[in-house]
């Protein structure tokens, strides 16, 4: 087992739910994947498969039976393991409408629910174009799996957000608008452990961020304990993600200093944002 397979598996407790019924995982994979699954101690729901391999070792390990498989978007380190799963399990594999994606069997748009017999739920789809055009989250309300909880691929990261391979930056300033609207206690189930790499790049945009100075307190002693990041909440983005805060004076600030101009509407600030964090080493 890889270090950062090793680290996660040491303290599942952090994604477990502390109230109700489900337990929500995270399954490494690759250099910084998370493979989220959900389950109820019996059967279980993946999102975003990437490998194969560590999915099976995990339901194996807890004796679940995989009932469902989500998908956020398109892209390999996220479908790569469902052939592979389909192979053992015969089950729908749910995910974006709007794109072409071979195993997805059950095509959403946003606003539509997915609804899972075992483990018991009900997830509403959000559509986030930006990082890939037709890319979706998913949201499943409070409940069985205690608070809210936000799969959302890569759109949206700790302290960051997707990069824009295919969308523009009005949508996925959008994108990230409507997941900034929901509960606050929510709980952001990313799709990789980016955390701290994000968090070095929101210091140089907002530096005298009080929050985000203790978040980046926090989550290195996080990752030195071998601990995930994740999840984080949407209260805590709100106040320490840049890509959120493009209305936050030391955000507009630190936007027309880079680019060089004192008048930028809310889409240009993120844009400039966005277009800085491209090239941040």
């Amino acid at each position: 087992m890889d270090a950062h397979a090793d680290a996660v598996s040491t303290v599942s407790e952090i994604s477990k739910s502390s109230a109700g019924t489900l337990t929500v995982f995270p399954v490494p994979a690759f250099q910084d994947n998370y493979l989220w699954v959900i389950d109820d101690g019996k059967d279980a729901v993946v999102v975003d498969p990437g490998d194969a391999a560590p999915v099976l070792a995990y339901l194996d390990s807890r004796g679940l039976t995989l009932r469902a498989i989500l998908i956020t978007h398109k892209h390999a380190d996220h479908i790569g393991g469902v052939d592979a799963l389909l192979e053992r399990f015969d089950v729908p594999v749910h995910g974006p409408a709007r794109e072409a994606i071979a195993c997805v069997d059950h095509p959403h748009h946003g606003g539509e629910t997915v609804h899972i017999d075992a483990p018991a739920m009900t997830l509403e789809v959000i559509d986030v174009p930006g990082h890939t055009s037709g890319h979706i989250a998913y949201f499943l309300g409070a409940g069985a799996a205690g608070a809210p909880r936000l799969f959302c691929g890569d759109t949206l990261f700790s302290c960051g957000c997707g990069r824009l391979f295919e969308g523009t930056p009005a949508q996925m300033l959008a994108s990230l608008d409507a997941l900034a609207a929901l509960p606050p206690a929510t709980l952001v189930h990313c799709a990789h452990e980016y955390t701290l790499s994000n968090i070095r790049f929101a210091l140089a945009v907002d530096p005298d961020n009080a929050a985000l100075n203790a978040w980046h307190q926090e989550a290195t002693a996080l990752r030195a304990a071998g601990r995930p990041t994740l999840p984080t909440t949407l209260a805590q983005e709100r106040v320490t993600n840049p890509f959120l805060r493009s209305d936050a004076p030391a955000v507009i600030a630190a936007a027309q200093q880079h680019v060089g101009q004192t008048e930028l509407s809310r889409e240009a600030v993120f844009a400039a944002v966005r277009g800085w964090k491209d090239t941040f080493r």
